[in-house]
């Protein structure tokens, strides 16, 4: 058995199908992924993310730590409310992990990190604080819900009282006691992340049911995610790929000369990359898989995530292959046949409608 989140009674009292995920018992799905996935495409979702690891850092040195071990610059965030994505590099310019940081205060920041990279994180967070005066509070006693969809930040203003939540701003967040709000989210549709107490989080979860937002699961959160173009810790980017290869160089901020992030020498060292994460889409013949090889004439690469796009009716991937690589002859091979796709600038939907044309 696996960790439970405060949910985990009402996902098994809903029908849910439990799986293993990085150690956690969680939803799968509740009868349909397809159902799932287009409730949060047309109106409202919600996904239990309490899984994930919420981190508060603050200190007198809190700002000159993130900007130490984020690759990205918080000294950005000129004021409370405000949040960047980013990653947390190794000294080779490898990905630890990618994040979002919330700036709370002059020297308070919260950080939320992937639940599979949990031990990981905090590890090299408490390694690189040696001798730097901060404190690094691992927050197990919240819980986390993404509400997502066209009707999600409507409905979830309605149930939450916090005064102007429909006025924040993407990447803004409201925060009222320990109730955080953020316009944030992994679907590529518009919507909140909520952070509460775990005491109160299932009152939450059953307001948006009765408000007829969908319970959706994993399965859901994946093709929604793999469908806007986002990668996933473990699959498109690893402790072994740097931003570059994995579409995340705009979160590589190196506009302070005199800013010492930790991972910029070796990032300066291997310019753009020799390979980039490209989006590619097979209209029929089969379904793109993670571990395809892709045949380009620039050599081999490989497909990172792929699958049946709900939105689209076709298949799409995110794949790594060779910068450079003529787009027009790009083939996966699958069972034994090699098939001709089309390449693709990631995102593959926006807005619930297609971001590319194969005609």
């Amino acid at each position: 058995m696996g960790q439970k989140t405060p949910l985990y009674e009402a996902h098994v009292a809903a029908g849910a199908r439990m799986v293993d995920f990085g150690g956690w018992d969680m939803p799968l799905n509740y009868g349909s992924q397809l159902t799932e996935h287009e409730a949060v495409r047309s109106a409202s979702g919600v996904f239990d993310v309490s899984h994930m690891t919420v981190v508060d850092v603050s200190g007198a040195d809190a700002e000159a730590y993130m900007r130490t071990v984020f690759a990205n610059d918080v000294a950005r965030l000129r004021k409370p409310g405000r949040a960047l994505y980013g990653c947390l590099l190794n000294e080779a310019g490898g990905i630890v992990d990618d994040l979002i940081v919330y700036r709370c205060g002059d020297a308070d920041f919260r950080l939320v990190v992937n639940a599979a990279t949990r031990d990981k994180d905090l590890g090299w967070l408490a390694e690189c604080a040696a001798n730097v005066d901060v404190a690094i509070l691992e927050r197990a006693d919240l819980a986390m819900l993404a509400v997502q969809g066209p009707d999600a930040r409507s409905i979830a203003a309605d149930l939450i009282e916090i005064p102007d939540l429909m006025s924040i701003r993407r990447f803004g967040f409201e925060r009222a006691d320990d109730v955080f709000v953020a316009r944030t989210g992994y679907t590529g549709e518009d919507g909140f992340e909520i952070i509460v107490p775990e005491d109160v989080v299932g009152h939450l979860w059953q307001q948006l049911l009765a408000a007829d937002v969908a319970p959706c699961g994993l399965g859901a959160r994946d093709s929604l995610r793999l469908e806007a173009g986002l990668g996933l810790y473990g699959s498109d980017m690893t402790d072994a790929t740097h931003p570059y290869e994995c579409n995340l160089g705009w979160t590589v901020d190196t506009s302070d000369p005199d800013r010492h992030f930790i991972g910029r020498d070796a990032l300066a060292k291997v310019g753009d990359g020799e390979r980039v994460l490209t989006g590619l889409v097979l209209p029929s013949g089969g379904v793109l898989r993670a571990g395809q090889r892709v045949i380009t004439d620039a050599g081999d690469g490989v497909i990172t995530s792929g699958g049946f796009s709900p939105t689209l009716k076709v298949s799409v991937a995110l794949a790594r292959t060779p910068r450079g690589a003529d787009v027009s002859t790009v083939r996966v091979e699958i069972r034994n046949k090699t098939l001709n796709v089309h390449v693709v600038e990631p995102p593959f939907v926006r807005g619930g409608a297609a971001t590319f044309s194969l005609s």
